[in-house]
């Protein structure tokens, strides 16, 4: 299985999908990237997917997630799908944690980069997996991960740096 993101140009997500950009909701970048999902195995009923920030751990204390998908259902999410497509349900990110306090139904959905101390790598990791999980809309990382073991099929990941100053 391959992922891919014309959001993703030389090693670099593109600025409209974090602080640079021009979407804003409850203050969080709102443009959700695109991703297209190739090669997926044999017997894969659906995908999840979570985009993550490790290089937020020393600045915040942990992985900050932006966005988090189960139950996808096609091989492409064009962008800015996040709050509006009926192909896959959308969980909480960390906008809603201790640092930003937006409750869980604001933060529910793509919360894009905006990396406060410098270029952070970011993580889309994609899962083909042999169900639908049944997780509904608002579900935590901690849900997702327990609820794809034993279902993996295959996962790929891709890897991009987002920087908040221009450049």
């Amino acid at each position: 299985m391959k992922v891919s993101s014309e959001g993703i140009v030389d090693g670099h997500f593109l600025d409209k999908y974090g602080k640079r950009g021009d979407a804003f909701i409850h203050g969080m970048p709102s443009l959700s990237i695109p991703f297209r999902i190739e090669d997926a195995p044999e017997g894969t009923v659906s995908f999840a997917a979570i985009l993550d920030d490790y290089d937020a751990v020393p600045v915040c204390g942990f992985d900050w997630i932006h966005w988090i998908i189960a139950d996808l259902k096609k091989t492409e999410v064009k962008e800015g799908e996040s709050r509006s497509s009926k192909d896959f349900v959308e969980g909480r990110n960390s906008w809603s944690g201790k640092f930003d306090k937006l409750p869980a139904e604001k933060a529910t959905g793509y919360g894009g980069m905006a990396p406060p101390d410098r270029p952070h790598r970011y993580t889309l990791k994609v899962y083909a997996l042999d169900c639908e999980l049944g997780l509904e809309k608002g579900f935590g990382l901690n849900d997702l991960v327990f609820a794809m073991r034993g279902h993996v099929l295959a996962r790929d990941m891709i890897v991009g740096l987002y920087d908040s100053k221009k450049h």
